[in-house]
């Protein structure tokens, strides 16, 4: 996967206004679930020595205080959002495309037997708090997983994951749509 700025995650908290420095200042400093996205693109492609020993130890430090964990490396798309730091958990061989929100409570995660595996998450994706997706398995574009809900199985594209377990509801256009206010440059809804 190519090395992801982290203003193009910025961009996905403010628009236009993530150009201004004094905006990118306070995202940086102020805003938990930035500050971890920031440290975390900045870890997962460094190349040198010297950004390894730069980076590393401010992701780490970062990811004790918001109890996001997202280890370096994991594949995530451009234009990630944390709308509320705390209690994030992502398997690092999980799969994840542009455009991604995740909310407080919410796990990503492997699972053995008949669905071993990783998630395969696509684009423009919304995780409500406290919501799980498990195993091996394929979540579509425009998936809206609701708040609490829990995914063990594929999910096409368009559609919302409700309930424990999960019920699908399948719609014509985008349940996203309101949540994804400002795309990744370069991505589409």
């Amino acid at each position: 996967m190519p090395r992801i700025s982290p203003r193009e995650d910025l961009f996905r908290y403010t628009g236009e206004a993530s150009r201004k420095l004094g905006v990118r200042l306070r995202y940086k400093f102020f805003t938990p679930g930035y500050t971890f996205i920031y440290f975390f693109r900045k870890a997962s492609g460094c190349r040198t020595i010297f950004g390894k020993i730069l980076y590393y130890p401010l992701y780490h430090i970062t990811k004790i205080i918001t109890g996001i964990q997202i280890p370096i490396g994991t594949k995530i798309g451009k234009g990630l959002k944390i709308g509320h730091f705390g209690t994030i958990v992502v398997n690092p061989e999980a799969e994840i495309g542009y455009n991604f929100n995740i909310a407080e409570g919410c796990l990503v995660g492997n699972a053995e037997g008949k669905k071993k595996g990783c998630p395969k998450i696509g684009n423009n994706v919304y995780m409500g708090a406290n919501s799980i997706i498990i195993g091996g398995v394929h979540i579509g574009n425009n998936v809206l997983v609701a708040p609490g809900a829990f995914v063990n199985f594929d999910m096409p594209d368009n559609s919302i994951a409700l309930g424990n377990p999960a019920k699908i509801i399948q719609k014509e256009e985008s349940p996203t749509a309101k949540y994804i206010v400002y795309p990744a440059p370069g991505t589409q809804l």
